[in-house]
């Protein structure tokens, strides 16, 4: 049986595992991964009578216990459960009238109680002090109703488990736009909404141009203030360096690769960023672990492309078993997803995988390695989808999508890189493509009021294995969180054990575009940065993700806010014998 990390086992306990009428827990971590791999599996009879549901059960059930795939967290929680809603991310439409209004807020609760995050565009909403018929009074713009939405989610509480997430979304020429980026400079307002700007190429021309840019009423289409670009601009520069709100993202780039554009153009992401969704669609995530794929080879460690490639298949399997099994809050959102049947496979894992083959995050090799990776995950995910078109057909939609007419295949789109923070802890491994945080950090928010304590188990064993491992060190270790003025540790090793804020902020983008070059829907890329970063920092961070073709990025610069969700190192009175040998 795989070990599981101290920190997962916490994690498991306090969201995942099944409990009683009595509140008390009923079941093992591996029958979790059964009860899934079981729920998941019943699909296969849905096309062939004769399918041995068994043989897929044990391949699903041995992805998951392995450690080498999990599936988003709805579907570990509610898979084989009543309510067995399976999807992470959905994307709600919301228009200027009371009857819309009141539809999205009805449902965001239901998706919410079920684990699910929701992106909502606001941009349709009239602008502030504007008299609106549809609502029958002055409306206080977006911003009120953001405000409202972020209460009814306080309340809730995903599965009696975990506080939803949401992702506000406004266009650059909504007249509220310069109120939008500027609203979190309070730290109590809309702590369960992430903002994020939605940046068009001919904003981007004018910032260039040094133009003026006119904010339009989204209704009457007239001109309600026009602003310099350069200085709107800069508006949202130095929120996002001040508070890390707002993301960007580059919503051209986003259609300009949108797979069924003939149904509609797509206006808004899931909370973090990595799908953009059209109006009620959502879907379906899981993740490989990256860490898990390495063989020895001469006493050093490679990629096991052939063990890759059979996970990719099963996994894009699994996914699209997973919308046949899934359970939809609404007609409307029943009806979009089976249309176009998206699933997102990714990656967590890589800047552990890179620690094992002994190459630096900020290096080119890594950026050719990330390349040549997510290259492979697309390929094999795309075959498996044809695969399974020939097996189950082709997406409803397909004759209206970009596959049409000579590209057979099942999903209209496969591939997304999501953050993985809740089921990268469950597979002891680092987040999504991010570089390790730290090699000790104490994180909140994940368990209640709880604090997960986190130190790199694989840094403390190659200290042992080269013999310069010591009480002292380690102290600095937890003092510190990283090794980087640690002179007793080699320059190799510090140099391939670099923490987020030791990277250059242009390596984080270089990695950002690495992968995005090779993923549908979209990648959710923080670059973490010092607390002596710059707005030009943050500037040139966007300017890079924009020209490279990422679909969007944020930022946080620590201690930016007073009350922050991750901390380098842990407390001292925590002794590194008692702490090290347990996550």
């Amino acid at each position: 049986m795989t070990h599981l990390s101290k920190n997962c086992n916490k994690l498991l306990k306090e969201r995942y595992l099944l409990r009683n009428q009595e509140g008390i827990i009923i079941e093992e971590p591996q029958q979790l991964f059964r009860r899934v791999a079981k729920a998941v599996a019943i699909a296969e009879k849905k096309w062939n009578e004769k399918e041995n549901i068994h043989q897929w059960e044990e391949i699903f059930y041995s992805m998951m216990h392995k450690l080498q795939f999990l599936p988003n967290s709805p579907t570990l929680m509610n898979a084989g459960h009543q309510n067995q809603q399976l999807s992470a991310c959905f994307v709600l439409p919301i228009f200027n009238s009371m009857q819309s209004i009141h539809d999205a807020t009805k449902f965001a609760e239901i998706i919410q109680k079920s684990g699910g995050g929701i992106g909502f565009n606001f941009t349709n909403i009239a602008p502030k002090n504007t008299h609106s018929l549809e609502v029958c009074h002055h409306l206080s713009g977006p911003l009120s109703i953001i405000e409202d939405l972020n209460k009814l989610t306080e309340n809730i509480k995903q599965s009696a488990r975990r506080r939803g997430a949401n992702m506000a979304i406004l266009d650059i020429d909504h007249p509220d736009i310069e109120e939008f980026i500027n609203f979190k400079f309070d730290e109590t307002a809309l702590n369960n909404f992430n903002l994020s700007v939605a940046i068009t190429d001919k904003f981007m021309n004018a910032v260039e141009q040094n133009n003026n840019w006119d904010l339009i009423h989204p209704h009457y289409k007239h001109t309600v203030k026009s602003i310099n670009a350069r200085e709107l601009w800069g508006q949202i520069i130095n929120a996002a360096w001040k508070t890390g709100d707002p993301g960007v993202i580059f919503i051209d780039t986003i259609n300009q690769y949108n797979p069924t554009s003939k149904i509609g153009k797509i206006n808004a992401t899931n909370p973090c960023g990595e799908v953009p969704l059209l109006p009620y669609e959502s879907c379906n995530l899981g993740s490989l672990n990256l860490s898990k794929f390495v063989r020895s080879n001469k006493n050093r460690y490679e990629i096991d492309w052939r063990n890759l490639e059979k996970t990719i298949a099963h996994a894009i399997r699994f996914l699209d078993n997973v919308v046949e099994v899934n359970q939809y809050q609404s007609p409307e959102i029943k009806q979009a997803t089976l249309g176009n049947r998206k699933i997102g496979l990714g990656i967590m894992g890589w800047a552990e995988l890179l620690t094992q083959l002994e190459i630096p995050y900020d290096s080119d090799k890594a950026i050719q390695l990330a390349e040549q990776l997510m290259r492979f995950i697309q390929e094999k995910a795309m075959e498996a989808s044809e695969s399974l078109a020939k097996e189950r057909g082709v997406f409803p939609n397909w004759e209206k999508s970009i596959y049409a007419p000579h590209k057979p295949i099942r999903n209209a789109t496969r591939t997304s890189i999501a953050p993985t923070s809740s089921i990268s802890i469950i597979a002891n491994t680092s987040s999504s493509i991010e570089p390790l945080f730290a090699l000790a950090y104490q994180q909140k928010h994940v368990l209640q009021e709880d604090v997960l304590d986190h130190i790199n188990s694989s840094f403390i064993e190659l200290l042992k294995e080269y013999n310069i491992y010591t009480e002292s060190i380690l102290e600095k270790i937890l003092e510190d969180g990283c090794a980087k003025n640690i002179n007793e540790i080699p320059i190799s090793i510090r140099n391939m054990y670099k923490t987020a804020m030791e990277i250059k902020p242009e390596w984080h983008i270089k990695h950002l575009i690495a992968f995005q070059k090779f993923t549908e829907n979209a990648v959710s890329k923080t670059v973490n940065l010092p607390k002596e970063s710059t707005p030009e920092d943050v500037e040139m961070i966007f300017k890079t993700a924009y020209f490279g073709k990422a679909k969007g990025i944020s930022v946080y610069r620590n201690g930016s806010k007073e009350k922050q969700v991750i901390n380098l190192g842990i407390a001292s009175e925590m002794h590194a014998c008692n702490t090290c040998l347990t996550v």
